[in-house]
């Protein structure tokens, strides 16, 4: 059987995403809803809630939280240095609990949207993909999350991810379609592919093989950067001509 491969995703990456993000506790492995601990601040300084800076959120799993890295080297941290580097007034906030699926991050939404989010990065799918949990849920949920977050006219982020060649081609197909329909359906900006020029290079990941080393997480932090820059940027003008 030929397998498709998708533009900028060789098959070792399908291959090696069967296995991402499956780093949470043994408990986490269903689909359940469950409580979440509220989203941690990563910044290069101590986050001060009352200094009034809007917020970017990053919604994920494992791969954002940074699994077997300290939290300064998490692709979200990295992300803060950049917009700090940048000169760009925003406060980055670490959404990632290990082993979360699409609809765990639904389930905890509201609680990560908290404060003055004007920014939202939605880095979900790699467990539904491993789980082989149904497509048709994994894009309901993520266009749950899209239009909550665009009901409180924050700017929303779409971070693709690729399922895993066990399940079949029809699954992988329509897996990887969910992330560019959903773009182009909500009129957001997509980031096609988290793990592109890290998954599968041994240098780059742990010694799991799964999770990305901090080399490799530099990598994430820029393709994502490359999204999210001229969003920030944007968003900072309109700010500031707003005074606001």
């Amino acid at each position: 059987m030929q397998i498709r491969v998708f533009p900028g995703v060789r098959l070792l990456a399908c291959l090696a995403v069967a296995a991402a993000c499956a780093c949470g506790p043994r408990e986490e492995a269903t689909d359940r809803p469950r409580p979440a601990p509220p989203p941690s601040a990563i910044a290069s300084e101590p986050v001060n809630p009352n200094q009034g800076d809007p917020r970017i959120v990053v919604l994920g799993d494992s791969l954002t939280f940074g699994l077997g890295l300290s939290p300064r080297e998490a692709y979200p941290a990295l992300l803060q240095e950049r917009l700090r580097d940048s000169g760009l007034a925003y406060h980055v906030i670490n959404a990632g609990i290990s082993g979360d699926t699409s609809a765990g991050g639904l389930s905890r939404l509201d609680l990560a949207l908290e404060g003055d989010v004007r920014i939202l990065v939605v880095a979900l799918g790699a467990n539904d993909g491993l789980r082989g949990l149904p497509v048709a849920q994994l894009r309901s949920n993520l266009a749950r999350i899209v239009e909550r977050a665009q009901a409180r006219r924050i700017t929303v982020v779409l971070v693709g991810m690729e399922a895993p060649t066990n399940w079949g081609a029809d699954y992988t197909t329509a897996f990887h379609e969910v992330y560019p329909s959903l773009a182009k359906e909500y009129k957001v900006a997509l980031v096609p592919f988290l793990l592109e020029g890290v998954v599968g290079i041994e240098h780059l990941n742990q010694r799991d093989g799964i999770h990305p080393n901090a080399e490799g997480d530099r990598i994430l932090a820029e393709t994502v950067w490359t999204t999210l820059e001229p969003i920030v940027e944007r968003l900072a003008k309109q700010r500031e001509a707003a005074g606001s």
